[in-house]
């Protein structure tokens, strides 16, 4: 077997094109091999698409890779109203980039944080299903099955399952604070933007984080993600179940997603395969091997499903 090739920084460029998405052109960058299986990778907040970089130059010489700055990110539109970032408007999003970008082809779709957040709704839509090979969620669970689990939990009524509820609330304290008007922007532009490369280096123990040249802009606008979508989903949770293969990798030390949120995901995506991974948040994408090694084989798994299933149905029709 070949090794992986690993692209060297000066390889790394990348062609960047623009998506008409749902009522919003998006930013949308390719790289890598173009006959390859392709990669789509959606980023969570407050990120743009370089936060993917790391993987990129990991996996641009086996695949075709697409990334794009989600709505309110990066270099794409910014919609200014809060239901303007509704997950179905980010699921239409990621819908278009998909038949613009891969027309011919399924995509295997990797996405982090609200980028996974966002992923779920795309992935548990019925007719966006036929255009994704395979799903892998990094660190973002799907809201509609948090507010079934935290409906279970709060039924139980056990100390254990109280505490795991509670637990979870402890952890998701930033969730209310950006809900406060006026507030979490004002801390981004006050200095939290020039400060976030030191905040990741102590709470998650990164280094050689760079600072995003719209990182402040991405912190102010993206919290219209938090807005638009969590009371709604959680009060008022969907039946959203999946047939797409889903690869779920759990950091363990996420200080903001708890493993046990994930609990109960067989039920809505019985095609699953879960990894949990001794890091933190944001520690796969700054530190790629580990997950680049697990999307390769992922990935193979699912490329050798489709083609074994495809020389069936052509033995059928003969």
């Amino acid at each position: 077997m070949n090794a992986p090739a690993v692209l060297p920084n000066k390889e790394l460029q990348a062609e960047q094109l623009w998506v008409q998405g749902d009522g919003v052109q998006l930013a949308a960058y390719r790289w890598g091999k173009q006959n390859g299986p392709t990669l789509l990778l959606v980023h969570g907040y407050p990120d743009s698409h370089e936060v993917w970089l790391p993987l990129v130059r990991e996996l641009a010489g086996d695949y075709q890779i697409i990334a794009y700055d989600v709505r309110g990110f990066g270099a794409s539109d910014i919609p200014r109203k809060r239901l303007d970032y509704h997950l179905e408007k980010l699921a239409n999003d990621l819908e278009a980039v998909i038949k613009a970008l891969s027309p011919d082809q399924p995509v295997h779709l990797v996405a982090h944080d609200w980028g996974s957040i966002q992923a779920w709704e795309a992935v548990t839509e019925p007719r966006i299903q036929p255009l994704l090979a395979s799903y892998t969620s990094i660190s973002g669970p799907c809201l509609d099955h948090v507010g079934h689990w935290m409906r279970d939990r709060l039924k139980q009524k056990t100390p254990r399952a109280l505490l795991q509820v509670l637990g979870q609330l402890i952890s998701s304290w930033y969730i209310a604070l950006f809900h406060t008007p006026l507030l979490p922007e004002l801390t981004w532009r006050l200095g939290l933007d020039r400060a976030w490369p030191q905040l990741l280096r102590n709470v998650e123990g990164l280094r050689n984080v760079p600072i995003s040249s719209s990182q402040r802009s991405d912190g102010v606008h993206g919290v219209k993600l938090y807005r638009a979508n969590f009371i709604r989903s959680l009060f008022t949770p969907r039946l959203r179940h999946t047939q797409v293969p889903v690869q779920l990798i759990v950091p363990t030390r996420d200080r903001f997603v708890r493993p046990q949120l994930f609990d109960q995901l067989q039920h809505w995506a019985p095609k699953l395969q879960r990894h949990e991974v001794n890091a933190g948040h944001w520690q796969l994408l700054a530190e790629p091997q580990q997950l680049a090694n697990w999307l390769r084989k992922f990935t193979a798994h699912i490329q050798s499903a489709a083609g074994s299933n495809a020389a069936t149905r052509r033995n059928l029709a003969v």
